[in-house]
């Protein structure tokens, strides 16, 4: 069996499997073509409006070329476990609830995308009579063979390649152009771990320069986090209503069970209904309670539906408390409502970005001498100790 997907970034990506074949059919990796990969930076971006199904097929494919690379220079890579790192790769993302990130820890307090991943898998793997066993060990960095799990997950790994280079791609952001096939024709495997040849440093550089780029420039864009905290804030307000016993914003659809009837308990049941919700159900449920009578649900709906949102400003210290107070009493008694309402509408917070983290996770590079040292230490390298330190912003949103 062999089935080709013509791809804009790449061009067509192959499927060469029955299990690879098996899990895009599933309605669960199915269910990724609802999510935007980039939640609602489509307010900025307008070109922004790929999947998570998009990205996954693409993070496939680089996966795809770095085995074929680490095979080539005579990593021992079995067929099995090339397979299973496919899969991995596959539904890395298969946990991302609506709107990717915005909605995560909402919808399901206290899970991360990725716990939801793994259950998924575990669940499919049900499906699939255990041919997901060894993806699973990989996603899980149970593997014997740790660099598989860092192409999977790690500071240079597949699941960055892509996103970096398709984000870039659909948003028109130059900064975020990486040169992913040098970086692949790069990678090697000493001790077990993935490593980089030394003459793919720069190329390493301009990968980590790129992904703090598009942070501040796409993901961390003041605009797209004034819209995200916006979409949050909906959502907490219609739980507050919820608590309080208002039956009126059932709208018919997967998201009522996670408003309604989730008791946090994780089960078949709750992963079908998970699998039922995506960017629609919240856009929906938006578009309904526009006209709920609670004025600070219907405003809110409003102010994103109409591209309506709170002004947002960033600075490098916090704001003071003096300030904070007074913009939201200015905008409840510009709205006409309670101070504690007014916090929906005026409300501050911190975003940051590291460019590389130093700890256990490293790029190491293997020099021409045989010796690996990690990027950060290596002579008159861009990346060092005050550039892995994390840029904070601290922002503050309201009515203007």
């Amino acid at each position: 069996m062999q089935k080709i997907i013509n791809d804009p970034v790449y061009g067509f990506i192959t499927i060469n499997h029955p299990l690879i074949f098996n899990i895009i059919a599933h309605p669960y990796f199915q269910r990724l073509r609802r999510i935007h990969q980039m939640a609602l930076a489509y307010l900025v971006y307008p070109g922004a409006v790929h999947t998570r199904l998009h990205h996954a097929l693409g993070a496939y494919h680089l996966m795809c070329n770095a085995i074929n690379e680490l095979k080539a220079k005579e990593v021992e890579i079995t067929d099995e476990e090339e397979l299973a790192a496919k899969a991995a790769i596959l539904l890395h993302d298969v946990g991302h609830g609506p709107f990717s990130h915005a909605l995560e820890g909402q919808l399901l307090q206290g899970v991360h995308h990725e716990q939801m991943s793994l259950y998924m898998m575990q669940a499919m793997n049900d499906d699939f009579n255990g041919q997901l066993s060894t993806a699973i060990a990989i996603f899980t960095n149970t593997y014997p063979k740790k660099f598989l799990h860092q192409l999977v997950s790690g500071q240079i790994d597949v699941d960055r390649m892509d996103y970096l280079t398709r984000d870039s791609f659909f948003t028109g952001v130059s900064e975020g152009v990486i040169g992913y096939d040098r970086i692949l024709k790069m990678l090697t495997v000493k001790n077990g771990e993935l490593m980089v040849e030394e003459k793919g440093i720069f190329s390493i550089e301009k990968f980590l320069v790129a992904r703090r780029q598009m942070y501040w420039q796409v993901y961390l864009h003041k605009t797209v986090l004034s819209a995200e905290i916006m979409l949050v804030n909906i959502l907490k307000r219609a739980r507050v209503l919820v608590s309080n016993g208002d039956n009126s914003l059932a709208i018919g659809g997967a998201l009522d069970f996670f408003l309604y009837e989730f008791d946090g308990t994780i089960n078949r049941e709750m992963l079908d209904n998970f699998c039922q919700l995506d960017d629609v159900d919240c856009s929906f449920a938006m578009k309904r309670w526009v006209k709920h009578p609670d004025f600070v649900l219907s405003n809110l709906c409003k102010r994103i539906l109409n591209r309506e949102l709170l002004k947002i400003k960033l600075q490098a210290d916090p704001f003071e408390n003096d300030l904070v107070t007074k913009k939201v009493g200015d905008a409840a008694k510009r709205l006409q409502i309670s101070i504690d309402d007014a916090s929906y509408f005026v409300f501050t917070g911190e975003a940051d970005n590291t460019m590389y983290k130093i700890g256990n996770e490293k790029i190491n590079i293997l020099l021409k001498d045989g010796t690996v040292k990690d990027i950060a230490s290596v002579d008159n390298s861009l990346i060092h100790q005050t550039i892995s330190a994390p840029i904070k912003k601290f922002y503050i949103c309201s009515l203007g």
